[in-house]
């Protein structure tokens, strides 16, 4: 170990999500593949919410309900839907649209998100979340699916049950929802690094690493 070198800079990486959004599903794995293939950056991923549907109701809706609404029918839906999926086997990942019966409220993923980064288990469950809802077709707005997300990922049920009973930390996801559009951020995935280089988009790993690179010779020089 050289112990004159200076000491590797650590990254706050903040990655603005819906779990509801097939594209941030996608923009996490290439993160995810991005961070394997760059051990040498120190960065510390933070979860921020987004409401891409904040009028949902809170126990969701018809897939197909959604559909119309979102897209103005299946023909288009089906068209984006193929391409996302085309571009996820790249990445391993098996989007499974056809098994989605209801589009729920992320509201309370987000929530659950929130509680699993207080024990260190965020980057797990948000995986998880997006691998129920679009692999497997599994209702995220049901707290029973979330908590069973949840004690899979070694948190405890019992206390999640009563969040997702509660009204917990709503406020807080209303707030932070609030905060990304005021900073300017319209659409998700979208990646802050150090509060100040910002990229939207699935981008590919070359992008999200040159933005990392980017920061750290900042951060380094600072």
């Amino acid at each position: 170990m050289n112990v004159l070198a200076p000491p590797k800079a650590r990254l706050t990486l903040e990655v603005v999500i819906d779990l509801v959004c097939p594209w941030c599903f996608l923009g996490t794995r290439r993160l995810r593949r991005t961070l394997r293939r760059r051990p040498d950056l120190l960065v510390d991923v933070v979860w921020r919410p987004f409401l891409l549907n904040p009028d949902m109701p809170r126990g969701g809706m018809t897939r197909g309900d959604y559909v119309v609404r979102k897209f103005g029918g299946e023909d288009r839906a089906r068209r984006l839907y193929a391409s996302i999926s085309e571009l996820g086997r790249v990445e391993g990942m098996a989007f499974r649209f056809e098994r989605i019966r209801r589009t729920p409220s992320s509201l309370d993923a987000h929530r659950l998100v929130r509680f699993a980064a207080d024990f260190g288990r965020a980057d797990q469950v948000v995986e998880a979340v997006f691998s129920a809802h679009f692999s497997d077709g599994h209702d995220i707005g049901d707290p029973a699916v979330l908590t069973a997300i949840a004690a899979a990922a070694g948190l405890d049920a019992a206390r999640v049950r009563r969040l997702l009973a509660s009204e917990d930390d709503l406020d807080a996801i209303h707030a932070d929802n609030l905060r990304a559009h005021r900073i300017g951020i319209n659409g998700v995935p979208c990646f802050v690094v150090g509060g100040r280089h910002a990229i939207a988009g699935a981008q590919e790993p070359e992008v999200i690493e040159r933005l990392l690179d980017v920061a750290a010779v900042e951060a380094a020089e600072a």
